[in-house]
């Protein structure tokens, strides 16, 4: 299982600490640090079945939002989504745990956590 997440986001925290509680082993990547390229996009977004502006955080910095601002919500624009988030990747939701069997969430909910919980400790 992998995680991406920032350091400084309390729901990522929170996250963290909720696998090591229940004894869980992961793997954690630090999305801003390390980001991932259009290709990795590409496959975290297949397996949370999302577009990548159902992906993108729009309240980050005018810098970072800019690459977004005014963007359509279309198939025309999607790669245009894609390289914003890969330059700016605060734009990234998180925390996003793909779990082994190639299922993604995210897990910035209470109840979402607990369900990637539950799914990790039955496996």
């Amino acid at each position: 299982m992998e995680i991406w997440i920032n350091p400084a986001c309390s729901k990522c925290r929170a996250a963290l600490s909720a696998f090591d509680e229940a004894g869980l082993s992961y793997t954690v990547r630090r999305y801003l640090d390390d980001p991932p390229t259009a290709a990795e996009l590409e496959v975290v977004l297949d397996h949370l079945g999302l577009q990548p502006w159902d992906l993108a955080r729009q309240n980050e910095s005018k810098d970072a939002a800019n690459g977004v601002a005014g963007l359509p919500r279309d198939d025309a624009n999607r790669s245009a989504w894609i390289d914003a988030m890969v330059a700016h990747p605060i734009l990234i939701q998180r925390p996003i745990v793909t779990a082994d069997d190639g299922t993604a969430t995210i897990a910035r909910d209470p109840e979402v956590l607990r369900a990637v919980l539950a799914k990790a400790t039955r496996s």
